[in-house]
């Protein structure tokens, strides 16, 4: 049986994406606009791969990492392919074809032996493999009735993929509206398959977070913490790519949600006294994880440290005891939202009724995001604000929402709730006589310069609760007694 496997990393089959395949094909057939029906006769899908691409005009390329509606169906690491999935409308019957580059023989001298058809087919278990430029022969000889391609908008970025051009595309019915939310729906609900992938980088990704906790000390750099993890990632568990840029942040910087980009690359030092907070997850097999782990950096919490700190664990607690299959995520987001105001209520921060704190957005000052998102192929996973699925809420507070779903079992998610002492922020809610009745101002501002703290666990939905492929210390003790192992 082919795999992609790295060393002897986790073996992930060639039959997660034959099954995938068979997902979509079913759900295509089910979901026909009644004008675009037909009996009998081919009905394609037609996919692009990503593409290779250099920095800027140089001649280095970025290293590849396969488009993700691409890798869902086809599993192909290699760039400039398309796929098709050939379906009979009348028996329902596929047939899986890979199209991959023609290469000029001299790519030999410079990447290798340059593989055959024949290869790609074995390594892939695809039915048919066609080089690329044999695609437009392939098409006539398939008559297809109907070609449907990928375009839509990613809820999250915004950002549209433009449908595939292809030789001869102008003699063929074509549309682009439809794949794009029966593909992205597909992706939401994992397969057993794609569940132990994901299992595997959460479980990499933990223990390179175990190690990364075991590191740190005061005057160490944040970007030494992000060498550890990725080293790990890589060495340890083959993941050659991380899901995304790592975010380190020490003190103040553990405020800042989606510190360690280009202007601010997690290089600061670190210093005694001062919380971490280090969000980082691997990718294997395109598959990713996206973990958050927040700490001392001495080893040791302050009581103030302790007191945000297990705010926020029990806002986490909270949602692990309750979400489920047919629960709202909505509901979840307000719970953790009441909870975290309750115990900072409870520890003198705030007065007043929490119910009424949270009707008038409070507990958005305190966490700005969504409670988590959809996790699969992308970090930030396909399926959250789908036509067919509840809208993005108006409320301020609920608004950062990248899903407004009610949970489904086999769907993956992280649940992530966080408090963060965000000057501007702070500012605001001090400015609105309607947020700043239920401060105490003194203490507020004695956390001003305090950072954030965040809890991120990767969870699978059951229909009786969640699966946590997260395994890292979370409790005040678990994390100072594993700081304690160096």
């Amino acid at each position: 049986m082919a795999s992609f496997q790295m060393g002897s990393c986790h073996a992930v089959p060639m039959t997660l994406f034959k099954n995938n395949r068979d997902k979509v094909a079913k759900a295509v057939l089910s979901n026909l606009l009644e004008s675009l029906k037909f009996s009998t006769g081919q009905l394609l899908i037609l996919l692009e791969g990503g593409k290779d691409t250099s920095w800027y005009n140089t001649d280095v390329n970025h290293v590849f990492r396969q488009e993700s509606y691409f890798q869902y169906m086809f599993g192909a690491k290699e760039p400039d392919c398309y796929g098709i999935l050939n379906i009979d409308v009348e028996t329902s019957a596929t047939t899986s074809v890979l199209f991959v580059p023609h290469l000029p023989d001299e790519y030999e001298t410079w990447m290798g032996a340059l593989l055959k058809p024949e290869a790609f087919k074995a390594m892939y278990e695809v039915d048919e493999v066609y080089y690329v430029d044999e695609m437009e022969a392939y098409l006539e000889k398939a008559t297809p009735k109907l070609i449907l391609t990928l375009s839509g908008t990613n809820s999250d970025s915004g950002l549209t993929m433009q449908p595939p051009e292809f030789a001869g595309k102008d003699k063929y019915v074509t549309n682009c509206d439809l794949l794009y939310p029966v593909l992205s729906e597909c992706r939401v609900i994992k397969s057993a398959e794609e569940i132990e992938v994901l299992r595997y980088v959460a479980k990499v990704s933990s223990d390179a977070h175990i190690k990364v906790m075991q590191f740190i000390r005061p005057g160490r750099m944040e970007f030494e913490g992000e060498a550890v993890f990725l080293h790990h990632a890589y060495a340890v568990g083959g993941c050659r790519h991380a899901s995304y840029t790592c975010i380190c942040g020490s003190g103040t910087n553990s405020a800042i949600l989606h510190y360690g980009h280009a202007g601010a690359p997690n290089d600061h030092p670190i210093k005694d006294g001062q919380m971490c907070l280090f969000d980082m997850g691997a990718n294997y097999c395109g598959y990713a994880a996206d973990i958050t782990c927040s700490f001392p950096a001495n080893g040791k919490f302050t009581e103030d440290q302790k007191f945000i700190y297990n705010a926020v664990l029990d806002a986490r607690n909270a949602v692990m005891k309750t979400a489920r299959d047919g629960v709202s995520w909505v509901d979840m987001h307000k719970l953790a939202g009441k909870v975290l105001l309750e115990r900072l209520k409870a520890g003198g921060m705030l007065n007043g009724n929490v119910d009424e704190m949270l009707e008038a957005g409070l507990s958005g000052i305190f966490q700005p995001h969504g409670l988590g998102h959809l996790l699969g192929l992308d970090v930030h996973d396909v399926g959250g604000y789908l036509s067919t699925e509840p809208r993005r809420p108006s409320e301020p507070w609920l608004s950062k929402l990248r899903f407004a779903r009610t949970l489904r079992a086999g769907m993956y998610v992280t649940i992530e709730p966080g408090c963060y002492f965000i000057n501007r922020l702070m500012d605001n809610a001090l400015a609105n006589p309607d947020i700043r009745k239920y401060i105490n101002v003194e203490m507020f501002e004695r956390f001003r310069n305090f950072g954030g703290v965040r809890i991120e666990d990767d969870v699978l939905i059951t229909k009786t609760g969640v699966e946590n492929f997260a395994i890292v210390p979370r409790t005040v003790e678990e994390i100072e007694a594993t700081m304690a192992a160096k």
